[in-house]
């Protein structure tokens, strides 16, 4: 009798992992499977992102004032720290996306979320770190956005390996918070009204990271660049539109005619020494008497 018993029990544990087989195997056919991040499909997807994504950063520059715009040698030693710097972010992502159990694509998205959101304010507070450690350490190679005259590539490699260096401690910080259990349940959530896995790769690989690099590209290049802080506008004649003068939180300085570049489409603002400036002052019918409040 027990014999019968367990011959029919048999057929039907047989039957109910067959069924969690077909289950199993039915929901992974909806959803990215390990190596899927890396496949045709993804590799250009990740570099149709990379070319648009950094595309945003050369309308970002024509969008520039023309005074505060950098020579194109400046604007590449900016830019391409930001390049470097999520390239290691990106290949980690998608390196721990086919280490962690589950579908790549929620990991890859998720760690993406992190990275774009508390990773964002991680990368501001250690790139104002950095900054109060090498100036009052007096290390001006390393000076964010500061390359010497003329710029020298010496000091583009120091910054960007002290760039990537903040990069890869975000990430360790993000890799970590992503251990919670929680965000297991956010990954059941966020695609699961996706069906089709190609359909999810476009859009975890590249319409979300498009949109969202694109806004931390023009946030983070204004972290990396070399400022004019409260740069403002004046006329000293109806014929003179080019004296320009800078509030500091001590001193105000005037500045002289504008300097164009080599390029064309950007300027260079040049400083008169208070002696030089005194001197144009009481010499030049154009120059009419500043008044700074």
């Amino acid at each position: 009798m027990a014999s019968d018993v367990m011959k029919t029990i048999t057929p039907s544990s047989s039957l109910n992992k067959s069924m969690n087989s077909g289950n199993h195997q039915t929901d992974n056919a909806f959803h990215c499977d390990s190596g899927y991040l890396m496949n045709t499909l993804g590799l250009f997807l990740q570099f149709l992102l990379a070319v648009l994504a950094f595309t945003s950063l050369i309308l970002k520059r024509y969008c520039e004032p023309r005074y505060e715009r950098r020579p194109w040698k400046i604007w590449f030693y900016d830019t391409s720290k930001q390049a470097f710097g999520a390239a290691v972010i990106h290949f980690a992502n998608v390196f721990l996306a086919d280490a962690f159990q589950g579908d790549p694509c929620t990991w890859y998205v998720v760690s993406f979320i992190l990275d774009s959101t508390v990773g964002l304010f991680v990368i501001y507070i250690g790139l104002k770190m950095t900054q109060v450690f090498v100036r009052r350490n007096k290390m001006e190679t390393l000076y964010f956005g500061e390359y010497g005259s003329p710029p020298k590539c010496s000091s583009w490699v120091g910054q960007c390996g002290l760039y990537i260096l903040v990069m890869i401690i975000e990430k360790i910080l993000m890799t970590a918070l992503i251990q919670f259990d929680f965000w297991a349940d956010v990954r059941h959530i966020i695609m699961s009204p996706v069906k089709d896995p190609k359909v999810e790769l476009v859009i975890v690989m590249f319409i979300v990271p498009l949109v969202v690099n694109a806004f931390i590209f023009w946030v983070v290049d204004n972290f990396l660049k070399r400022r004019t802080k409260d740069t403002k506008t004046i006329y000293v004649s109806d014929s003179d539109h080019t004296v320009r003068y800078s509030r500091g939180e001590d001193t105000a300085r005037l500045y002289n005619r504008i300097d164009r570049t080599d390029d064309g489409d950007s300027d260079i603002i040049l400083t008169d020494e208070d002696g030089e400036l005194r001197q144009r002052h009481n010499n030049d019918n154009d120059v009419a008497e500043l008044l700074i409040t």
